[in-house]
């Protein structure tokens, strides 16, 4: 049979390979592949730098796994806590250290499981549960506004136990508060102050969405010494229709909207010269059906001065703007701005806006020459903040100013008045 070079070369090799079989089954006697082997206890070969007999792990001091040089080297580390989150580490470039780079949670307990290698290639493993202590100071959080059904402006508020400062304690309070809105849409929260933040949507809540804010800090590292606390009871709100109230003080006319439809022209009047109606997007606050208005209640006196019971009252900043009935001055509505900066219509229309309009409307005033709604500090003007600046104020997605300061530096939360 003629035969191929390579054919004849086949043919050698299957003869060698026959002839060598003896020293061939020799050569797999070396040993197992230390692939296959299963791991050695590697309790003596590892130390965590954790108490002795179960003590508990301070939380402020980072996790340490070693092996000794000469003993081996780590290959691996998990450490998860009983929720399921990984802590972050770094292990040295020699494998005999691993040093955690997350902060641990207090009041926690954790599995660390450790894969390593002897100084002859074969793998061990150990696995470690421990608990860390109780946070001494804890961070509580209280949502605002009360469960229930809202207007399409109105923001969730979040107050703290104690100040924040700093971005990265400001962006773990960020990270641990979460706002599930149905259907989604984009939002970020807004530091007011070391105490307050506000969340809001890029435009205002979608129509018809559910919304649920709950507290994830439990245990979680703010800053030195600080962890979240309870989590308390998530704040749930529904969202109704697109309510929009749409002020001309110049025309002195109220076009109001639903969903973005006209559904109501009413004619009013706004502040005169000296007592202008503040420009801008404002929010219901509340409702009264009876509230008695003292002008020495807002500093005004003298020839200004008034004392009038008024009915129908919607309150759209704290120190006491409101829509209201205005009978006493029903001649002017439609043609002249005779109030001390409320909008005034008939008692009729002001029923009608009433029981038409409810908490988180939205009330937006235009054409007026009074000075422009404050976002902050009189009742909630956030949206007249546009979304770049609101951004700003998170310690998330904040943008830092050449001068390193950003939009929470300056806002204040100021007392209602």
């Amino acid at each position: 049979m003629n035969q191929t070079p390579r054919s004849r070369t086949v043919l050698r090799c299957s003869l060698l390979l026959v002839s060598l079989g003896a020293v061939a089954i020799a050569c797999g006697e070396a040993g197992p592949d230390p692939m296959t082997t299963k791991p050695f206890d590697a309790a003596k070969q590892v130390t965590f730098n954790t108490p002795r007999g179960g003590a508990k792990v301070d939380p402020d001091k980072p996790l340490e796994v070693t092996v000794k040089r000469d003993e081996g080297r780590i290959m691996d580390v998990s450490v998860v806590d009983g929720t399921g989150h990984h802590l972050a580490g770094e292990l040295s470039a020699d494998g005999v250290r691993w040093r955690s780079t997350g902060a641990l949670s207090a009041g926690a307990k954790y599995t660390a499981r450790v894969s390593t290698e002897d100084a002859e290639g074969s793998p061990g493993t150990r696995t470690l549960t421990f608990a860390t202590s109780a946070a001494k100071r804890e961070l509580s959080v209280e949502f605002g506004p009360e469960e229930g059904e809202y207007g399409v402006g109105q923001p969730i508020i979040a107050e703290l136990s104690a100040p924040v400062e700093g971005k990265a304690a400001r962006a773990a309070v960020e990270r641990g508060l979460k706002v599930d809105l149905k259907p989604g849409a984009e939002g970020a929260w807004h530091w007011l102050n070391d105490e307050v933040l506000h969340y809001r949507p890029k435009e205002f809540w979608p129509a018809g969405a559910k919304v649920t804010v709950s507290n994830n800090l439990q245990g979680v590292k703010i800053a030195d010494k600080l962890y979240g606390g309870a989590p308390g009871k998530p704040l749930k709100m529904t969202i109704g229709d697109r309510m929009e109230a749409i002020t001309d003080a110049s025309s002195h006319w109220m076009t109001v909207l639903r969903n973005g439809e006209v559904i109501n022209t009413i004619p009013i009047t706004t502040g005169k010269p000296g007592f202008s109606t503040r420009n801008g997007i404002k929010v219901v606050l509340g409702q009264e059906y009876f509230v008695r208005m003292r002008g020495s209640s807002v500093g005004i006196g003298g020839s200004e001065a008034y004392n009038l019971p008024v009915y129908y009252a919607t309150r759209v900043t704290w120190s006491g703007e409101y829509v209201h009935a205005a009978p006493w001055s029903l001649s002017d509505h439609g043609s002249r701005n005779v109030s001390h900066g409320c909008t005034g219509m008939s008692t009729s229309n002001a029923a009608w806006f009433y029981e038409t309009f409810k908490e988180g409307d939205i009330v937006e005033v235009i054409n007026s020459i009074g000075e422009d709604m404050d976002p902050f500090g009189n009742g909630y003007g956030d949206w007249n903040l546009d979304w770049t600046e609101w951004r700003d104020g998170s310690a998330l997605v904040a943008d830092t100013r050449p001068d390193g300061s950003s939009a929470a530096d300056s806002a204040r939360l100021r007392p209602r008045v």
